[in-house]
């Protein structure tokens, strides 16, 4: 089995880098972005400095790899952390200096998009951590959430294991990032009807992670870019979610025989699948078919694995994604799923 390492954490005062490898849209929506960074500095104590690229919409692939490059290069940088995702990071990667990165480990948090630069890192043998982008948990509206600052803290700054908790109310509806008047409040959350949802579990299952955002890692299948042999995640855990631009249930199911058609889904012992974003500013849906998108997918899912490995244990509605709270997956790390006890356990 590939397992990645963990680089060393930053301590209160350090400085991180703040970069944008994906789309630059604190140039476009600097109110969450300030807001994130404000908090970056008084609540966690640390310092950004950011690229070139951070706050430029249309920057290249070659300029956003060569900010890269520079935050890891640094021996200042402490760590790195994603302004936000886009849609096309998989471009930057054939700009990335394999052996610079290896030779500088460093925490890195992003996700949807950033997963690209997290399967690189793992690729590497470097654990990276899903979560904690500046715009979205960072620069919450209101105040950030207390599940997802509890878990970027544990993240960024300790080691070793930290039990995850199921969240009681959450939301998948978007507010407009231009208008002060939605920062003044904490987004309204619908209550979770349970907490998570266990499939085949009755057992414990604990391996190294691999996965993301759904669409992204089915790109880099396609592209053949990060992707090692499928049993080199012999054992190992799969977690995924789906993101904004909300796959039909028949999409995830594609997808995800296309893994099992490479061989890739009878090699995990366990999966996490993150809670399913029903709404989106260009779909909004009404409370119901937000219910019956996430009852579609999960149906998807489960007959996918039942086609593959069914013998998997699945766990379903966990908070990481593109839903709010979001908790900090580490990417390359080990992960226990504990069906009996109901509890996931992550290493950070």
């Amino acid at each position: 089995m590939h397992t990645p390492s963990y680089p060393g954490k930053p301590r209160r005062g350090d400085r991180v880098a703040v970069v944008s490898p994906s789309a630059g849209l604190p140039e476009i929506f600097p109110l969450p972005y300030e807001l994130g960074l404000r908090r970056l500095r008084e609540d966690f104590g640390l310092i950004p400095v950011e690229y070139p690229t951070t706050r430029t919409m249309g920057s290249s692939p070659a300029d956003r790899a060569r900010d890269l490059h520079s935050a890891f290069a640094d021996p200042d940088i402490a760590a790195v952390i994603c302004s936000i995702g886009g849609d096309d990071q998989l471009t930057v990667l054939a700009h990335l200096d394999r052996d610079l990165l290896k030779a500088n480990p460093k925490p890195f948090f992003g996700y949807s998009d950033a997963t690209n630069m997290l399967a690189f890192l793992w690729d590497l043998g470097i654990v990276g951590y899903h979560g904690g982008a500046i715009m979205t948990e960072f620069g919450r509206a209101g105040a950030m959430h207390p599940l997802t600052a509890e878990s970027l803290r544990a993240a960024l700054f300790t080691s070793g294991p930290y039990e995850l908790r199921p969240a009681t109310a959450y939301t998948d509806v978007d507010r407009p990032w231009d208008d002060p008047e939605t920062f003044a409040s904490e987004p309204p959350m619908t209550p979770c009807p349970s907490g998570w949802t266990w499939h085949n579990a009755d057992r414990v299952v604990e391996g190294v992670s691999w996965g993301g955002c759904l669409e992204i890692v089915s790109w880099l299948l396609m592209a053949d870019r990060a992707i090692r042999p499928a049993e080199e995640h012999e054992g190992g855990v799969l977690f995924f979610e789906t993101s904004e631009e909300m796959p039909s249930a028949t999409e995830v199911y594609r997808i995800l025989r296309c893994m099992g058609e490479r061989g890739l889904l009878r090699r995990f012992g366990g999966v996490m699948v993150g809670r399913a974003r029903g709404w989106s500013l260009e779909r909004r849906t009404a409370p119901e078919e937000r219910v019956a998108y996430a009852r579609d997918q999960r149906e998807a899912v489960l007959r996918a694995f039942a086609e593959y490995n069914d013998d998997a244990l699945i766990v379903f509605d966990v908070d990481f994604g593109h839903t709010d709270p979001k908790l900090v997956i580490p990417y390359g790390g080990r992960i226990r799923l504990d069906g009996p006890a109901r509890t996931i356990t992550v290493s950070y």
